[in-house]
């Protein structure tokens, strides 16, 4: 059955795709990327204030539109296809671990300043590498007079360095729990990652004794955590299409201008192949995001198997096209100047962001009982 958006998803999509073109071009992207904060105030604030990204998919009730998680994936799709710099991707997660949380007050006081793109926020869950889901729990939770007091650090905070609102995952005598913490809030030190890609920020916190307001109940913090990570995965999946969209266009262009032994390199069989090949991996990566994006909207409850499913592909995919791009290219896609390469740094980074094909294979299985979940 062919997936059909409305009239008013199309329009959504054309207009972010003509404001990107205009404010998210390569010579856009590379002058940003190497700012320190990694983003563009300025196009932050329209794609938040006047666009109402952030607002996508977060409820009326509390700041946002109320639309639902199909539109968020159009919006995460084009920017994939642009290769935004932009924190998008940790207000998606942050906003999906609040609403998780199934704290109201806390809903109430953070999600506005998220949805208008006023408040940068953040979930910080990891402590150790391709622990994706966070299961290991060091930094600590003491109880104290005026709420909790947090100490210690975590690894690979997606946007960690601008955020001003960190989500933390932290230990207590009731088990795990999510704790949000002001990043200006003394005790917090931030130190940036240096990754592959150059167009998407990392950074460890540490954290002594800072103050943190629960959020949630103790011991409920990995289900937190794994319902916003599902989101997160839906969306990047969006985002991966639309680059592997992006790299499978610049291929098939390539392919019909580069002319060599007086005929264009996609006349040739091999490359008819790759091309073919890509089309082929890129459409079967869509399908994949596009049912995530439904099932996040009409059927949440079987979004667990429907990420893992989209992410174990798009991921793949990709990584695959991205490098197959600068095969297609030749010499000069290997060079820093070409964009294919800033394509394949973003796919190689993203491949592994929310756990590799490999983890969400096996996560896949867990979830359809194929094997049994480890004790």
């Amino acid at each position: 059955m062919e997936f059909v958006y409305t009239q008013e998803q199309d329009d959504l999509r054309t207009s972010l795709r003509k404001f990107l073109a205009a404010k998210s071009s390569e010579a856009d992207v590379r002058r940003v990327m190497e700012t320190e904060l990694g983003y563009d105030p300025d196009v932050w604030a329209t794609l938040t204030s006047e666009l109402g990204l952030t607002a996508l998919a977060v409820p009326e009730e509390f700041g946002g539109l109320g639309f639902t998680f199909l539109e968020l994936s159009i919006a995460f799709e084009e920017m994939g296809r642009a290769l935004l710099c932009a924190p998008f991707l940790s207000a998606c997660v942050a906003s999906a671990t609040l609403l998780a949380s199934g704290d109201p007050a806390a809903q109430t006081d953070l999600l506005p300043g998220i949805a208008e793109g006023t408040t940068l926020a953040t979930l910080a869950h990891m402590e150790s590498p391709q622990d994706w889901a966070g299961t290991t729990v060091t930094c600590r939770a003491t109880a104290a007079s005026n709420g909790y007091r947090i100490t210690g650090t975590k690894r690979f905070v997606l946007d960690g360095g601008a955020a001003d609102l960190v989500l933390v995952v932290a230990d207590t005598d009731g088990g795990p729990a999510l704790f949000a913490v002001d990043a200006a809030a003394d005790g917090v030190d931030r130190t940036p990652i240096e990754t592959l890609d150059p167009t998407r920020r990392f950074a460890d916190i540490t954290l002594d004794r800072v103050a943190g307001r629960l959020v949630g109940e103790p011991g409920r913090a990995q289900a937190i955590v794994s319902a916003a990570l599902d989101v997160g995965a839906a969306a990047l999946a969006a985002e991966q299409v639309g680059g592997a969209q992006r790299v499978l266009d610049m291929s098939v262009e390539y392919a019909g201008m580069r002319v060599q032994f007086g005929r264009p390199i996609g006349s040739f069989q091999a490359i008819k192949h790759k091309c073919a090949d890509m089309f082929l991996a890129v459409e079967g990566a869509r399908a994949a995001a596009q049912h995530a994006a439904w099932v996040a909207t009409d059927d949440p409850g079987s979004l667990p198997v429907a990420a893992s499913l989209a992410q174990a592909d798009c991921s793949q995919t990709y990584s695959t096209a991205a490098a197959e791009n600068i095969q297609i290219h030749g010499g000069i896609g290997f060079t820093w100047e070409h964009p294919a390469h800033l394509y394949f740094r973003r796919a190689k980074s993203s491949e592994i962001l929310f756990g590799d094909s490999v983890y969400h294979r096996g996560l896949l299985a867990r979830r359809l009982a194929v094997i049994p979940t480890p004790a």
